[in-house]
C-alpha cells in the first residue's frame, strides 16, 4: 500500500514519497505485539542529486535492511529527541520494521537508552542474525512474510510481560488522542498508577508519556500543515492541544529547525515550481 503524502508518515516535504516509491506492508496480526508496521522505499536519483530528508518519526525503534548507496546493510534507529535527517543520493532500497514499544526486548538485549538519538549499524548478535535472515528474502513482500515467521518464533519463545504490553496500549491511546484535549487521565483510563505508566514507557521507549505525546503531536502537525496548506496555523495549534500558535511554533522549530510558517512557505514554493514545470 503506497504511503500517501497526506498521511502521518512523519516525512517533511512528503512529495518526496512519490520519488522514493514508499509503501506500507501490514504485519501478520500474530506479531502485532512486536511490530507496528513494515515499510519499504526504493529510490534512484539523478547523478549528483542529493535529498536531505527530515523525518518527525513516531516514538519507536526501527530496524532496517538496506542496499545501494546506504550507510550500512543492517541498521537500527532509536528514538530521536528532534527530527532526524537522512541524506539520500544515488540508488537504494530499504526494508524497515517499525517496532511496538514491547518489541525491542522480545528481539534483543538492547535497551532504548542505548539507541537514543542514534542511527547506527546493527552489531548486537541476536538482532543482527534476525535481520540477516530476513535480508535473504528477495522482495519486500517476501521479507515481510519472513519477518512474520522469524519474529513470531521469538515472540512465542519470549512473550512480553504485562507491563510492556501496557506500553503498547498507552502509545496506541496517545495516538488516538492527538486531536482530543480532554478525556480520562491515562492512569485512570488503564486503572493503574501514573508511576506504572511512566515506568512502562521508560522501560520500552526511554521516554515518558508527555514526551511521547509531544512527538505524536509534532508528527500530526507536520501532516496537517502539508495536507491542509491553507488552514490557519493558529487553528491547527488549538486542534492539537497547544495553548496557542506561539507554542506550536516553538515546539516545531525546536524539533525540525524551522517554523510551521516557513515550512508551509517551502511547500507552497515547491508546488508552484512543480506546477510551472508542467
Amino acid at each position: 500500500m503506497r504511503i500517501r503524502p497526506d498521511e502521518a508518515s512523519g516525512v517533511l516535504h512528503p512529495e518526496n514519497l512519490v520519488r522514493y516509491a514508499a509503501r506500507w506492508i501490514d504485519p501478520d496480526p500474530a506479531v502485532r505485539d512486536v511490530v507496528d508496521t513494515y515499510w519499504h522505499v526504493r529510490w534512484h536519483l539523478d547523478e549528483g542529486e542529493v535529498v536531505d530528508q527530515t523525518i518527525v518519526d513516531l516514538p519507536a525503534v526501527t530496524l532496517t535492511v538496506e542496499a545501494g548507496d546506504v550507510p550500512a546493510d543492517l541498521v537500527v534507529t532509536g528514538l530521536h529527541r528532534r527530527a532526524w535527517r537522512r541524506r539520500i543520493a544515488g540508488s537504494g532500497d530499504v526494508f524497515a520494521i517499525r517496532l511496538r514499544p514491547a518489541g525491542l526486548a522480545v528481539l534483543s538485549t538492547l535497551r532504548p537508552q542505548d539507541l537514543a538519538d542514534a542511527t547506527i549499524p546493527l552489531t548486537e548478535g541476536g538482532l543482527r542474525a534476525l535481520l540477516a535472515d530476513i535480508a535473504t528474502a528477495r522482495t519486500p513482500d517476501d521479507r515481510a512474510r519472513a519477518a512474520d515467521e522469524l519474529i513470531g518464533r521469538r515472540l512465542r519463545a519470549n512473550p512480553p510481560p504485562p507491563t510492556r504490553l501496557l506500553a503498547n496500549r498507552v502509545l496506541d491511546e496517545l495516538r488516538s488522542r492527538a486531536y482530543r484535549q480532554t478525556g480520562t487521565p491515562l492512569a485512570e483510563h488503564f486503572a493503574v498508577s501514573e508511576r506504572t505508566i511512566q515506568r512502562a514507557l521508560s522501560a520500552t521507549l526511554g521516554i515518558g508519556p508527555k514526551q511521547a505525546a509531544r512527538r505524536i503531536r509534532l508528527q500530526e502537525a507536520a501532516r496537517a500543515i502539508a495536507a491542509h496548506g491553507d488552514d490557519d496555523l493558529a487553528a491547527i495549534a488549538v486542534q492539537l492541544g497547544y495553548a496557542d500558535q506561539a507554542h506550536l511554533t516553538s515546539d516545531f522549530r525546536s524539533a525540525t529547525g524551522t517554523t510551521p510558517g516557513a515550512y508551509r512557505r517551502q511547500l507552497q514554493q515547491l508546488r508552484r515550481q512543480s506546477g510551472n514545470a508542467l
